[in-house]
């Protein structure tokens, strides 16, 4: 037998719509019963712990084994959550993905929400049977459930304890308790709504303070992608920066495994790509079967978020939200919030490119400054030195003075020499066509050498311009840059050694390219900040590469030596 009110469960013809028969005796002693429901379903604040609430208060009130509220997605075509009372967990595990509400009994009454009543739901035309696992059910009564007039989803119970049907009785708490129930649902959708919106403004703060520090840039796209991963309730958050052959290079990973996406480039010919250079945002409810995701990596998840982070209408790069497989597809208000989000990202990230631009000016002009006044002063003054000393070596009588002066004079020369070099490092790169390895190699040795106050010395093994490859060779001076300016900013070493293999073997047997840094310092302290080694160990195992460190090559080991290698 199906009911939908108003039609009557003895069959008589329709009554007057919206009445149902007056409160029966029964009725009337339940009605403290039903006061005590509908204060119950109005406390607490969190959403999903009120309708976890209101299906318990609709089951102990209609003396039901089960019930549910379907929540209807934005679309109105569906369901976008479905919370149950009275399923063990064991079963609900065992039948596996929520009902969808597309089609069946429950599809119905999203499109018609109106009163329903089933003495058997199997029986009903409309239904299309349990999933396996699921519990016997056969008496039913439904009722919509409305937030300010509008239809938020449907309140169900199931099977009466007494194995009878519901009754007129029942029907009539159930929808005072609806009533009830969607105010409370309202009130706690604008808690939830402002709560989430304070979320997403902590978290903006949180990563313009992080990318306008000053500190490491890795580390502060790692905070723009762990703030996002947390804010959209993702299982990761990806920031994606332009590649230099085209396409998204992503930089900055937070969720369970990073280091296996580190450092992968998505194509140009991707048409989420495009749409993103473009200033597009793009929305994915399942990436197994949207024909746009064309990576692999895209298979791990479900629902997507792309957002472009654009500032002044130029793309700066990408902000990606991606959640579980199954997982619900992200809402209109998360959408917007996260627009907001990356925007805000965006504009901050601009202005931290904007200051280390002028940081970096500065440090072009001060490296102008020095390299002139040790071209014109300091070798000047060296030279002139020289040339006295060699009048006083001619002068000389005694052989010993002689021979003396003479060591001076070479060691003048080469101090000359060095400074140079020296000087040669300090001035801007030239645009020109790319460098070999050992060249660039060269040219970071060099550059360190000004603040080190020495030249490290230089290894090269086998072939390392023509076996290293574009990838792992940009990846390696980055790794060896970093390494350079950790040894001259803590190490107070006095010799440093630089080591490129390009015959290494990993231990999986793989060929490899191998760095190696090792100094006499100070070695490296037990506690501290280690945010450059372990973005040393991230761009290595990005690459299905690794990185250690271990004793340096001053006394009894001291210093450190830095190890850093990646398959070719």
């Amino acid at each position: 037998m199906c009911e939908e009110y108003p039609s009557d469960s003895s069959g008589a013809g329709p009554r007057a719509p919206g009445r149902l028969p007056g409160p029966s005796a029964g009725l009337t002693e339940r009605v403290p019963e039903l006061l005590e429901a509908t204060t119950s379903a109005g406390t607490g604040l969190g959403l999903h712990s009120t309708l976890d609430r209101i299906c318990e208060t609709a089951a102990v009130l209609t003396r039901a084994r089960y019930a549910a509220i379907g929540v209807v997605d934005e679309s109105g075509e569906g369901l976008a959550d479905f919370v149950t009372y009275g399923v063990p967990e064991e079963i609900a595990r065992a039948i596996g993905r929520l009902p969808d509400g597309r089609t069946g009994l429950l599809g119905a009454l999203i499109h018609d929400p109106v009163p329903t009543r089933l003495a058997d739901l199997t029986a009903d035309p409309r239904f299309e049977g349990f999933p396996p696992a699921h519990p016997v059910m056969r008496t039913f009564l439904g009722v919509p459930l409305r937030v300010q007039e509008k239809v938020f989803g449907n309140l169900y119970v199931a099977e009466r304890h007494d194995g009878g049907t519901f009754g007129d009785d029942d029907l009539h708490m159930m929808r005072v308790l609806a009533t009830e129930a969607g105010i409370a649902i309202g009130h706690a959708r604008l808690y939830e709504s402002t709560r989430q919106r304070e979320r997403w403004i902590d978290g903006s703060v949180a990563v313009t303070t992080a990318l306008l520090s000053g500190g490491d840039a890795d580390d502060s796209l790692a905070v723009v992608a762990e703030q996002a991963r947390r804010l959209a309730g993702a299982a990761a958050g990806i920031v994606l920066l332009p590649a230099e052959q085209g396409g998204l290079e992503i930089v900055a990973v937070a969720g369970e495994t990073p280091a296996a996406s580190l450092g992968v480039i998505i194509p140009p010919g991707s048409p989420v790509v495009a749409a993103l250079l473009a200033g597009e945002a793009v929305f994915v409810d399942d990436a197994a079967t949207d024909t746009r995701m064309i990576t692999r990596l895209a298979d791990q998840f479900g629902p997507h978020m792309l957002l472009p982070l654009r500032s002044g209408g130029r793309v700066l790069g990408a902000l990606a939200m991606p959640r579980a497989r199954g997982s619900r597809p992200f809402t209109e208000a998360e959408r917007t919030l996260a627009d907001q989000f990356a925007a805000q990202a965006a504009l901050a990230l601009k202005m931290a490119e904007s200051q280390r631009d002028r940081e970096r000016i500065a440090v072009y002009e001060d490296r102008d400054r020095i390299a002139r006044d040790l071209h014109d002063l300091v070798i000047q003054r060296l030279f002139a030195t020289g040339m006295m000393l060699e009048r006083a070596q001619r002068r000389a009588v005694a052989p010993a003075v002689q021979a003396g002066v003479g060591r001076a004079v070479d060691a003048l020369d080469v101090t000359i020499q060095e400074i140079r070099t020296a000087v040669f490092a300090l001035q801007p790169e030239r645009a020109e066509a790319p460098s070999g390895m050992r060249t660039r190699v060269l040219r970071e040795i060099n550059l360190a050498a000004v603040p080190l106050g020495f030249r490290p010395t230089h290894r090269f093994i086998g072939p390392v311009d023509s076996l290293v490859g574009e990838l792992a060779g940009k990846n390696l001076i980055a790794a060896l840059r970093e390494a350079l300016s950790n040894t001259f900013r803590h190490a107070a070493a006095s010799r440093v050694e630089v080591s490129v293999d390009a015959t290494a073997v990993l231990p999986d047997g793989r060929e490899a390219v191998r760095l190696s840094v090792a100094d006499d310092g100070v070695g490296i302290p037990d506690s501290g900040r280690r945010s450059g080694l372990s973005n040393l160990a991230r761009r290595a195992e990005s690459l299905g590469g690794s990185s250690w460190f271990g004793p340096g090559t001053g006394e009894d080991g001291g210093g450190t030596t830095l190890v850093w290698q990646v398959p070719l």
